[in-house]
């Protein structure tokens, strides 16, 4: 495949206008940077306190938010309200959490989350909010063995399928590792019961859920046809589990949301391996017009280090590697665009709307995450900077060609992730919808900041 067509966007504006939006966008980031260095002293682990002298049990109240300012360049044939719509700039919520934890007995653990996603300039107003978490556990022996019970987010197959929202290095984590997101989960929770618990240096969660029916679904899955998609017959018990050998340092699994950077906080060498399993999950058109239903499995393996280099000055680095094989049955596709920007589309690409690509399918993918953090302090009392970058490389059944999706970024540290700013771009493949070929690429620039403690 020739250079220029894998790797070179499609159409674009004007050069100068979409210059001009770029450095608009930079000078937004450094003049709100400036004006929002204020410090969170006494604020890093929250608002606890202590339901008994010892200290053995307590309650915590964390928060999180992560506003979005964003120029994307939409797939071919993005409408808004049925008007073309080649470009968009738009302001967003991504993410508002309140998470409520507590140690209320030695052995009872509670775990409450609220928030949410994706309030955009074309969601529905006054609606969107709801239970990511509610779960109760009871530890059989402490550490070792904990049973929890309600909706809950200990999943498989890697790391980063549910990760602690105010702990993510890059502007997102990889989304396809969400592998059933919002199709029969609510936000990947699903109803069921779970164990977890560290043996030795071995920290483990397995967990049998029942989905949610597909019919209920945020987005309703692709129509039944030859292509595998989700069934809407009753479904069968989901069963997940993901395993992590933790060589270096031992990390918490209070919560099930995986931590993306320490910051040099910690040394932590981990080697994981996890699956998702579902019978009769998805189904397809036979030969003969009949119905044909196939399991999902889904399996990975990765590999998390992350360590500082420099004690004394800080600096640190993170690198995180995964291959994944997923299973969906024949053909089977998915478009995701976290925040779509786009609601319509006329005489599209396979990708759909707005910043849409078909990131989730049947066949193997790779997964590079690195970041270097630098010396602390580097820009006084106004903090220090994170560069990163990823790579996703799939090689999907449906499509002719490989899809690869590629980020650069850089993190403004202020007081840590307790006030941060990312400035993000992501490159993204266009598929054809008729021959499935890649036919171009689009970019998307976007600025966060984040507020959390």
């Amino acid at each position: 495949m020739p250079p220029d067509k894998y790797w070179t966007s499609g159409y674009q504006p004007h050069k100068s206008t979409v210059l001009l939006r770029r450095l608009f966008l930079i000078a937004i980031f450094w003049a709100f940077a400036f004006i929002s260095g204020a410090q969170i002293p006494g604020l890093q682990d929250g608002l606890k306190t202590y339901l008994t002298k010892d200290s053995s049990t307590w309650l915590r109240l964390n928060f999180v938010s992560q506003i979005w300012a964003r120029y994307n360049d939409n797939n071919p044939g993005t409408t808004i309200n049925g008007f073309p719509e080649s470009s968009t700039w738009d302001v967003g919520i991504r993410r508002v959490r309140f998470v409520l934890s507590g140690q209320l007995t030695k052995r009872v653990f509670i775990f409450v989350q609220f928030g949410q996603n994706n309030l955009a300039y074309t969601s529905p107003r006054k609606t969107g909010a709801f239970f990511h978490d509610v779960t109760g556990e009871f530890a059989l022996i402490p550490r070792k063995v904990s049973l929890g019970f309600g909706l809950h987010g200990w999943n498989g197959p890697a790391r980063f399928c549910n990760i602690s929202v105010p702990n993510i290095m890059a502007l997102d984590p990889p989304v396809f590792q969400e592998t059933t997101n919002d199709v029969n989960d609510q936000f990947v929770r699903k109803l069921g019961v779970y164990a977890k618990g560290k043996l030795g240096k071995l920290d483990y969660r397995v967990s049998m859920s029942k989905p949610f029916v597909t019919q209920t679904a945020s987005s309703p899955p692709d129509p039944f046809g030859t292509y595998s998609s989700y069934s809407m017959n009753i479904p069968q018990q989901a069963f997940m589990g993901y395993f992590m050998y933790q060589f270096l340092d031992q990390e918490s699994n209070t919560g099930p949301g995986t931590v993306g950077t320490y910051l040099g906080r910690k040394r932590v060498f981990n080697l994981g391996a996890g699956f998702v399993s579902q019978q009769k999950a998805m189904w397809y058109k036979g030969a003969v017009n009949d119905t044909i239903y196939h399991p999902m499995n889904l399996w990975a393996v990765d590999v998390f280090y992350d360590a500082p280099l420099n004690k004394s000055t800080g600096t640190a680095l993170t690198v995180y590697a995964a291959h994944l094989n997923y299973d969906f049955g024949p053909g089977y596709i998915r478009n995701v665009g976290p925040m779509n920007p786009g609601v319509g589309v006329k005489n599209g690409s396979l990708n759909g709307t707005g910043n849409a690509a078909p990131l989730i399918g049947t066949g193997p993918s790779w997964y590079l995450l690195g970041g270097y953090k630098l010396r602390n302090g580097l820009l006084g009392n106004m903090g220090t900077l994170q560069f990163y970058s990823s790579l996703q490389y799939s090689k999907y059944d449906r499509l002719k060609d490989p899809l690869a999706l590629f980020d650069i970024g850089v993190n403004w540290l202020i007081h840590g992730q307790g006030s941060k700013f990312t400035l993000n771009y992501q490159s993204r493949p266009v598929y054809s919808g008729v021959d499935q070929t890649l036919i171009s690429r689009r970019s998307e620039w976007v600025l966060q900041y984040q507020i959390s403690f």
